[in-house]
């Protein structure tokens, strides 16, 4: 008998079904009598948050999964892997809740962001590559939100009717991929699918998941996606967390006894939490799945990521890349060029030891130049959190309610987030006061505004005086925990050069989620003038660069966009400066398609996703020459909000109407930018296609030369279709996809097997469809360099 059966054996009703149910936020409980210890899970996908408060314990902040897939490089999406996965070990966490692969069905969806593409193939080769990197580490993963959870309006009741053949060729793949490589977990989505909530869909989770792809690992819900005893463990479901709102335990308990839920169906959970368990190495006696673990150097590893990721979309005049000999001032303007936002919003928020800013990227590599920095336009609606220069000693305090002092950390900026746990040693029910504490020394004296941001009880004094005390709360409603906490602001005169010690005091004990922060704004001569500064500022440069994006308010998980617009008057400041200076870069910070009016008005313009920690870094690498830009999109960037498709349900349920016309597939007519686009320093030659059929088998060999100056990596994208257009089908699907790279004039030769799925539709069951389809090698889906044709 094996240590799992010999463990499973030892075990009890109630004891097998305690260890099918979260003990707290993040935790499975330790069964010691057959040497389990707990098992710990922590939010992904871009670092690894932990399981509670830990200032002293930063994390290693990676780019977006939006640029991970930019990368187009499965390999470098494997090292992203082991990085967290050696994230998890270093902080006790032995699964970590990610990758998420649903699809960009919409730009609208709110964590775009947090998925690889709108192609199911991408989608499917980065998140494989990603999950075995992080399992090369003995962490185990949870890919996510199984399935079709690609909007977050009404997530938690939404039905999304979506038609078999969309859902197998489609929404299905990318898990199907992932599962096949080996992946030890899965998340059941909150949304349901064709009638069934997901976290009870046995047809879904049982049928095809489990029976039919073989997937031997754990399914877990959502956080509070479960809401029910015998349906959720007929359904396929295995652990339900948190332990608020647990629906199972002593219920299904019950429910086993009375024959509503066989206790084989229990046997086969616990089954599958002993084999995870075994594979992390937190069962006695089962060898654990770890190889050696990785020494990889996070901050060097999320600036290649964040390099590799930039996707030039516009370089008119070759004005990109910027010869630093030649520079003497460089106007840099927009909020987001001092405040870099390089990570969504939203559950998987972590806080990296530190945020390179394309301003301190810049002045940094710019040695021997003058770089000038002006707002330009602001598009935050609540004031930024305090930091920088002007703020000293920020501190964060625990107390007790005798006012002793339970933990004290220095912290990096006036914000204090967790989900889970406090500090260690600290019990829950001892805080009962949080302190926010800090000095402010202002550069120029005026009008200055504080704000409390924050959901609670608070109290907010500078220098000794109280400028409030009492309530702030909003519409606790859902995505009100993502949309962010209140803000009150209070106009305070500050002296230059006079500091001024700031407290924030929040009240109570702690909920378990906790979110605050003191957030300062300096004297602004308002809107209109500094426009009118940017504008100066680039007229008398030798190049302008703008830094424009999202924000947490506009792009988060708990909540879908209603416009691809740009928040604030970032267009307006980008039509400014390029008037004023016709070397304009745009440099779009978003971790999702944006609408750009003004996109054939500048001369350059690169998207650089939400990139991580070393943002500036990577960013001056890039406009310098340092890098090459070797992003290509994952999705397609409309024109227009009326090119991109709904995400409000009517009824109560979203239709997937277009069926497997989505993105690309749908041969959209003027998208702003296609799929797999993105520009190069060099050119490059396509040379030779060929195709090997080899029957069961066959593989497209191409032929690149790099034509330009400079060595660079080109991208080989492969299309098939049917050579003669079938309305019932894409005119054109990727099936695969190899990177060239090559010094100047030199020739590289890629082969690109291609799956039997890219010659199959699904009726009932995986069908090929014979006849003559065209082989397309392609530079993106919109520029298609060689063709042939292959006969099936």
């Amino acid at each position: 008998m094996s240590i799992i059966e010999e463990a499973l054996a030892a075990l009890d009703l109630e004891t097998k079904v305690r260890l099918l149910s979260g003990q707290d936020f993040w935790t499975l409980p330790a069964i010691p009598e057959i040497g389990l210890r707990s098992l710990v899970m922590s939010d992904g996908p871009i670092g690894l948050r932990g399981i509670g408060w830990r200032p002293d314990d930063p994390s290693v902040a990676l780019p977006s999964p939006t640029a991970l897939a930019a990368t187009w490089d499965p390999e470098l999406a494997r090292t992203a892997g082991r990085v967290l996965g050696q994230e998890a070990r270093r902080k006790g966490v032995h699964v970590l809740l990610a990758p998420t692969v649903n699809l960009h069905r919409s730009p609208f969806g709110g964590r775009h962001f947090e998925c690889y593409s709108e192609d199911p193939l991408l989608t499917g080769e980065i998140g494989a590559a990603y999950v075995a990197g992080v399992q090369d580490q003995g962490v185990g993963t949870t890919v996510k939100h199984f399935v079709a959870n690609d909007s977050e309006t009404d997530r938690f009741t939404v039905d999304v009717r979506v038609d078999e053949r969309a859902l197998r060729e489609l929404y299905l793949a990318p898990f199907e991929r992932i599962v096949g490589a080996g992946a030890w977990g899965v998340m059941s989505a909150y949304n349901g699918v064709n009638g069934s909530t997901m976290t009870e869909h046995a047809d879904l989770q049982i049928g095809v998941l489990k029976r039919e792809w073989g997937f031997d690992g754990v399914v877990v819900s959502d956080w509070t996606a479960a809401r029910s005893t015998a349906p959720a463990a007929n359904g396929g479901l295995d652990v339900v967390m948190p332990a608020v709102g647990d629906p199972w335990g002593e219920a299904l308990v019950a429910a086993v006894r009375s024959g509503a839920v066989p206790e084989e169906v229990v046997d086969d959970k616990v089954r599958r939490v002993l084999r995870l368990a075994a594979r992390v190495g937190i069962l006695d006696g089962a060898s654990p799945a770890a190889g050696a673990p990785s020494t990889l150097d996070g901050a060097a590893v999320a600036r290649e990521i964040a390099a590799r990721s930039f996707v030039l979309a516009r370089n008119s005049g070759g004005l990109l890349p910027l010869d630093p000999a030649r520079l003497r001032t460089v106007a840099l303007s927009g909020a987001l060029a001092a405040d870099a936002r390089v990570q969504g919003g939203g559950s998987a928020l972590v806080q990296p030891a530190r945020v390179v800013s394309p301003l301190d990227g810049l002045s940094a590599a710019l040695g021997g130049a003058t770089v000038t920095y002006s707002v330009g336009a602001d598009p935050r609606r609540r004031m930024p959190v305090a930091r920088g220069p002007q703020w000293s000693g920020i501190t964060g305090v625990l107390r007790a309610a005798d006012g002793r002092e339970l933990f004290r950390a220095s912290l990096p900026t006036a914000y204090v987030r967790w989900m889970g746990d406090p500090p260690p040693g600290v019990a829950p029910d001892e805080i009962a006061e949080l302190a926010l504490s800090a000095r402010v020394t202002p550069s120029v004296g005026g009008a200055h505004e504080l704000a409390i941001v924050g959901f609670g009880d608070f109290t907010l004094t500078a220098g000794g005086r109280t400028l409030f005390e009492g309530s702030l709360y909003r519409d606790r409603d859902e995505s009100a925990v993502f949309r962010g906490p209140a803000e009150q602001r209070f106009p305070l005169d500050l002296a230059a050069g006079e500091p001024v010690d700031v407290v924030l005091t929040q009240r109570g004990g702690n909920p378990g989620f906790v979110s605050f922060a003191i957030g300062h704004a300096p004297p602004s001569p308002g809107p209109d003038a500094l426009l009118d500064e940017a504008a100066s500022a680039a007229a008398a440069a030798d190049v302008a660069v703008v830094v424009v994006g999202t924000t947490e308010e506009v792009e988060s998980e708990g909540f879908d966009r209603t416009t691809l617009a740009l928040p604030g008057r970032q267009d307006e400041l980008v039509s400014r400066v390029a008037t004023a200076n016709p070397r304009t870069v745009v440099v779009v910070n978003a971790g999702s398609p944006v609408l750009m009016p003004w996109a054939d008005e500048v001369a350059a313009i690169l998207l650089t996703w939400f990139p991580g920690q070393e943002a500036g870094a990577a960013l001056a690498d890039m406009l310098l020459g340092a890098a090459e830009p070797g992003g290509r999109l994952p999705t397609t960037w409309p024109r227009h909000d009326r090119d991109a498709l709904p995400v409000t349900p009517t009824d109560g349920a979203l239709p997937y109407d277009e069926g497997v016309f989505l993105g690309y597939r749908a041969d959209p007519a003027d998208p702003l930018f296609p799929f797999g686009h993105g520009l190069g320093y060099t050119d490059w030659a396509y040379e030779s296609l060929s195709i090997e059929d080899g029957g069961e088998a066959v593989t497209v060999t191409v032929t690149v030369r790099n034509a330009g100056a400079r060595p660079g990596r080109e991208v080989v994208q492969v299309y098939i279709g049917p050579s003669t257009p079938d309305p019932s089908r894409p005119r054109r699907w990727l099936v695969g996809f190899a990177a060239a790279e090559a010094g100047p004039g030199e020739a590289v030769t890629v082969r690109v097997p291609l799956p039997e799925r890219a010659f199959q539709v699904w009726d009932g069951g995986w069908r090929k469809v014979p006849g003559s389809y065209l082989v397309e090698a392609a530079h993106s889906v919109a520029d298609r360099r060689l063709t042939a044709e292959l006969t099936v």
